[in-house]
């Protein structure tokens, strides 16, 4: 499956209120999801030594595809493409990586 062809699926599945002209729906999606792998990574760590388990990875790996969904949404919400977000953000960090700035701060380096 293509990042595209997974945001079309993805797409298929969506039901949210102005969906075609909301990027806030998904954006806030996005928090919740990223959140939740936050807050199971936390309990890896309290509880397991930060030995991520075959079971713990099962979980993680949902929360993951979640956090993709909205991802595919919020990106479709505001006119790109997965294949287009991915492809972007390889060229910057190939170019920060050549030029020895993938370490730093600021969006422009």
């Amino acid at each position: 499956m293509t990042l595209n062809e997974y945001q079309e699926a993805a797409r298929s599945t969506a039901i949210y209120p102005n969906q075609g002209n909301n990027a806030i729906y998904p954006t806030l999606g996005l928090c919740g999801e990223a959140g939740e792998v936050a807050e199971k990574m936390k309990k890896i760590m309290r509880d397991g030594d930060g030995k991520i388990t075959p079971e713990k990875a099962v979980e993680l790996r949902k929360e993951i595809g979640d956090v993709l969904w909205y991802i595919a949404n919020l990106s479709w919400e505001v006119g790109y493409t997965l294949e287009e977000v991915g492809a972007e953000n390889i060229a910057k960090l190939k170019s920060r990586q050549e030029r020895s700035k993938l370490h730093g701060s600021g969006d422009n380096r």
